[in-house]
């Protein structure tokens, strides 16, 4: 890695052609893609590269900080594919909806909307951006004229209000599931 450092390209090219198959292998079984599994490997490389002059060699060396980049890689592009397993695939639910548990979502939604009301205009506002409308905190803050930290604080207090009037009204977390 002394020499990788330095911008010793044959050092790197030994390290690239010891540990592809290895990185690629690990990338195919996490991902399921040649493609990606390449792109992950490559970017490892890559990352490795860039790394280099700070390099600090210890615990399981080349090999292990490598295989850790690899698995980090592939972690980011299951979350953003929403589908990093965790253990056994659960049976599938029935799909359809039974009349009593559409009764109770629609208390349950009535509820809420009764609890929303209730909010200050600005909780509301904040709730609405933030959960109906699906803005990011930045975005949502812009459009209520506010700095970023201000529109955070008042989405906590509003979350919060809401909660103690959700409880008030008898809702528990998990009547807010048959809303999702």
């Amino acid at each position: 890695m002394g020499r990788v450092a330095g911008g010793d390209v044959f050092a790197y090219t030994a390290i690239v052609k010891r540990h592809s198959a290895a990185l690629f292998r690990a990338g195919y079984r996490m991902l399921h893609d040649r493609e990606e599994a390449e792109d992950v490997a490559q970017e490892s490389f890559a990352r490795l590269w860039q790394s280099a002059p700070g390099w600090c060699g210890v615990g399981g060396g080349v090999p292990a900080w490598l295989h850790r980049v690899c698995l980090n890689l592939c972690f980011d592009r299951l979350r953003k594919r929403g589908r990093i397993a965790t253990g056994d695939v659960p049976d599938l639910a029935d799909p359809a909806i039974s009349a009593e548990r559409m009764i109770e979502r629609g208390q349950v939604q009535e509820r809420l909307e009764s609890c929303m009301a209730t909010l200050s205009d600005t909780h509301r506002a904040a709730v609405v951006l933030t959960y109906y409308e699906e803005h990011s905190n930045r975005i949502a803050a812009e459009i209520m004229g506010m700095d970023i930290k201000a529109f955070e604080s008042l989405l906590y207090r509003a979350r919060q209000r809401l909660g103690a009037l959700l409880v008030e009204g008898g809702v528990v977390p998990r009547d807010l599931e048959l809303l999702a």
